[in-house]
Parts: structure tokens; C-alpha cells; sequence
């Protein structure tokens, strides 16, 4: 029991003396979610809004294979990325593997479908509400996509954090495409993991204690911003 107490003290000690160790590998980490949230973003965001707003034949299949990617093992996304950048991989010559860049790109496939399904659960309520309207204004569907996307960017940037979120917690991929590599690619997750493993508990501890402040922040952040866009709609 006093161990454990000494590991809680140890890794209080080490988040609010502001450990270099510590902070080069919560930067690292969110460096990394951050790059694959910006790129799940761009690509899920407009792909959500299509299919909310878009009819066409196999619709339905492609939201059920959406809806299933949301689910993706981390560990077989990781696997499938290593073999594309590996070195006798169709990407090997970029020479990305074990780099913040992998671990980016394995981020990015985990996210981007949840992004993607979660744009559309928000914007198919929102495009049956005004479908009439830009219809009478001979709106077609592609064009009404960006004024979907602001007239729902409050709920939207809660998708967004729901994939911050899950990006930051994420451990399997990024550990076989970033190799864990002290200094380079250990980021939070695998630190922790890693730390664990060897008894080393005052930085996995700090390390935890860190990224539940994160998610308890973004968490928070989401709430505001649902609280937001209630009065906005009010």
C-alpha cells in the first residue's frame, strides 16, 4: 500500500514539476490525434454530409459498411497500415513506417469512419427539415452540403471531439506502425503500457492522470458546446 502511495506521489510530483519526459510525450500525442483528426475532418465531415443528404442506389450498403468500419479493430487497422508501408509494401518507398506520420495515418482510418456515420446521424435530421425549403429555392442536394455543414457546426465539432477523443485513447494501431520508440514515437497509450510493464509506475501513473484530464476536458468542451448550440436553436 505504500508503494502505491510513494507512485501516486512520485507522479503527482512529475505533472506539476512539468517533467520533459512527460511533456515531450503528451506534445507528441497530441501532435499525432490532432493530424488525424484534422484529416478525418476534411474527408469524413463532406462524406457524412452526402450521405445524408445524397439518394442513390447502394446507399444503404455504404452507411452499413460506415457503420462497421466505426468498429474496426485498432489492431487489424494497424496491421493493414504496417503492410502498406512497410518496406515491400505499395508505400514503402515513402519510408513512413515507425514514424509520427504512420501513427497519423493509422489515427486517421480509425476516426475518420465514426466522423463520417456520426455527421450523418446529425445531418439527415437536419436535411429532412429543410429539404422542403431548398427544394423551393432549387437548392440541389451537393450545394445544400455546406450549408448543412455551418447551420450544424455545433454538433458537428462534438463529432469531432467524439473522434479527438477515441484517437487519443488509442493504443494498438500506433503501437505497431510507431514501433514505441522512446523520444520519437511513444505517445501516451503506449507509454503507459510500456511503463507498466517495466514497474516503472510514477510516469504511467502521471501519464494516466494527464490523459484523463484531456478526456474529462474534452468531455467538458462537448457538454459547452450541446449547451451552445441549444440556445443558438432557442
Amino acid at each position: 500500500m505504500n508503494d502505491i502511495g510513494s507512485a501516486f506521489s512520485a507522479a503527482f510530483g512529475l505533472v506539476a514539476g512539468g517533467d520533459p519526459a512527460l511533456l515531450g510525450i503528451v506534445g507528441l500525442s497530441l501532435r499525432v490525434s490532432l493530424g488525424a483528426l484534422a484529416i478525418a475532418a476534411v474527408v469524413g465531415l463532406p462524406l457524412g454530409a452526402l450521405l445524408a443528404v445524397a439518394r442513390f442506389r447502394g446507399r444503404s450498403g455504404v452507411i452499413v459498411a460506415l457503420n462497421a468500419l466505426m468498429g474496426l479493430p485498432p489492431v487489424l487497422c494497424g496491421l493493414l497500415i504496417y503492410l502498406l508501408l512497410s518496406r515491400s509494401g505499395p508505400l514503402g518507398p515513402l519510408g513512413l513506417l515507425f514514424t509520427p506520420a504512420a501513427m497519423v495515418v493509422a489515427q486517421a482510418v480509425l476516426i475518420t469512419p465514426i466522423v463520417a456515420a456520426l455527421a450523418r446521424q446529425v445531418l439527415e435530421g437536419m436535411w429532412e427539415e429543410y429539404a422542403e425549403q431548398f427544394r423551393s429555392f432549387r437548392v440541389s442536394a451537393a450545394r445544400a452540403v455546406p450549408t448543412l455543414l455551418w447551420d450544424g457546426r455545433f454538433a458537428l465539432f462534438t463529432v469531432l471531439l467524439a473522434g479527438f477523443g477515441r484517437a487519443a485513447a488509442e493504443v494498438g494501431a500506433v503501437m505497431i506502425v510507431g514501433g514505441n520508440i522512446e523520444g520519437y514515437t511513444r505517445v501516451m497509450t503506449t507509454a503507459i503500457a510500456l511503463e507498466t510493464s517495466k514497474g516503472d509506475l510514477p510516469l504511467a501513473l502521471a501519464l494516466g492522470m494527464v490523459l484523463m484530464l484531456i478526456v474529462l476536458a474534452v468531455n467538458a468542451l462537448a457538454q459547452g458546446l450541446r449547451g451552445a448550440a441549444v440556445r443558438w436553436a432557442g
